[in-house]
């Protein structure tokens, strides 16, 4: 245990120093490529979960040190201690022996002090949980800005959202409709033990998660890993066999592929980043679907666009990411306030030349995983100022909240809006 305690630590240190946690985390498993299948796991649960309630975790542990600790390596260690004593189900003498083995390295002094904290908190653990929960960052885990600005627009819900980002993920399924069918999927895991409901039209909720490599089918086509809220996107896009369409933004390519599902397209698979954009490849080789990939930015299309223009575009933009954090916690603290107009900008560069290349009489649907209005609706609503031939058309989906989906045990946080060009 002692050895991936060390290397949560590691990976949390980086991301607190401004690291992407996927990042750091596959960085350090190919550097310590002969861990168990045990240990990664564990190392990574470790990783999501520190991170994932490292404000209330934070200031626990500012509660136990009579000073703050300059050595960040050694912060990050207690930290990982200490969401393991609160949330893991390993024994605590177990996690404090670890976590002193673990400073070896340093000193006696630095051995001292990991079993003091650690003891400490065992033995006052509802008191410093209690104090810790008196600020809304020690209760809720977020930076103060997002809770206000969460609170500010959601009011009475922005409480169960901001509990909901602390949350598990859930792991939902697309089944391909060009391979099988529901009812012969829900079949297939019922045969192999899997329990699972159907919650969308394509939709699959697994009653725990499995490793990919457990779902039967998956290798052969049969199926995707794909949020429920994302799966939103290709049915309100409405696109029909024959149709030009253009995802703008496509990587890692699960909407592309689920667009293919749906229909017979000409579809053009657009990404700026090159490596990401083999992700779609891959996706599209393994369900045995066609589309045309092309490596260009969504916001410079003279520089890729062969002027023919698409009867539907899907615009997945940039944004936040601030609907997904239970998928991405380090997002929580990697975010600044600011960033927030700066993805806004960046959103309505990409709208505005995105809709040059729309047909007339054509759909676009803008697409975010965002919570936060001014990457949402007041983007739409700046667009639709300044475009005379843009028409917002009303969304009936269930779940939709004038274009947003909350995140809820069943659904990411998206947001939507579909625009028709007129004439």
């Amino acid at each position: 245990m002692d050895i991936v305690q060390q290397g949560a630590s590691q990976v949390i240190c980086q991301v607190l120093s401004g690291r992407n946690l996927n990042h750091a985390l596959s960085a350090y498993l190919r550097t310590f490529s002969d861990l168990t299948p045990q240990q990664r796991a564990a190392l990574q649960d470790l990783s999501y979960g520190t991170l994932r309630f490292y404000g209330q975790l934070a200031r626990v542990l500012g509660q136990l040190l009579h000073k703050p600790l300059q050595d960040a390596q050694l912060r990050c260690l207690l930290l990982v201690a200490l969401y393991q004593l609160q949330y893991s189900k390993a024994a605590s003498h177990a996690v404090v022996d670890h976590a002193v083995r673990a400073t070896r390295k340093y000193n006696a002094a630095a051995n001292t002090l990991v079993n003091a904290v650690l003891r400490n908190f065992l033995r006052k653990r509802d008191a410093l949980l209690a104090i810790a929960a008196s600020s809304e960052e020690g209760r809720y885990s977020y930076p103060q800005w997002w809770i206000d600005a969460v609170k500010a627009q959601y009011g009475d819900r922005a409480e169960a959202i901001l509990l909901s980002g602390n949350q598990r993920p859930p792991m939902t399924l697309r089944v391909n409709r060009r391979r099988t069918t529901l009812a012969a999927y829900m079949e297939l895991l019922a045969q192999h033990d899997i329990r699972a409901s159907l919650i969308e039209p394509d939709a699959v909720l697994l009653q725990r998660p499995i490793p990919v490599d457990k779902l039967p089918g998956f290798f052969d086509g049969l199926v995707s890993v794909q949020d429920a809220g994302a799966q939103y996107a290709a049915h309100l896009l409405d696109v029909h066999d024959s149709m030009r369409v253009l995802d703008a933004c496509a990587a890692p390519g699960g909407k592309s592929a689920h667009l293919l599902e749906l229909a017979h397209l000409d579809l053009l698979a657009l990404d700026k980043d090159a490596q990401r954009l083999e992700q779609v490849r891959e996706n599209m080789q393994r369900l045995q679907l066609h589309a045309r990939l092309q490596v260009g930015d969504a916001s410079q299309p003279a520089n890729w666009w062969n002027g023919k223009p698409f009867q539907r575009i899907l615009a997945d933009v940039p944004c936040s990411a601030s609907g997904v954090v239970r998928r991405h916690p380090d997002i929580k603290w990697l975010r600044r306030a600011e960033d927030i107009d700066g993805f806004a900008k960046q959103q309505m560069q990409i709208l505005c030349a995105l809709w040059r290349l729309l047909a007339s009489d054509g759909k676009l649907l803008y697409a975010t995983c965002s919570i936060f209005a001014s990457e949402n609706r007041q983007v739409i609503s700046e667009f639709l100022q300044q475009h005379d031939d843009a028409r917002s058309v009303p969304l009936s989906a269930s779940n939709l909240s004038e274009g947003q989906i909350q995140p809820d045990d069943q659904h990411d946080g998206f947001f939507y809006a579909l625009l028709h060009k007129h004439a």
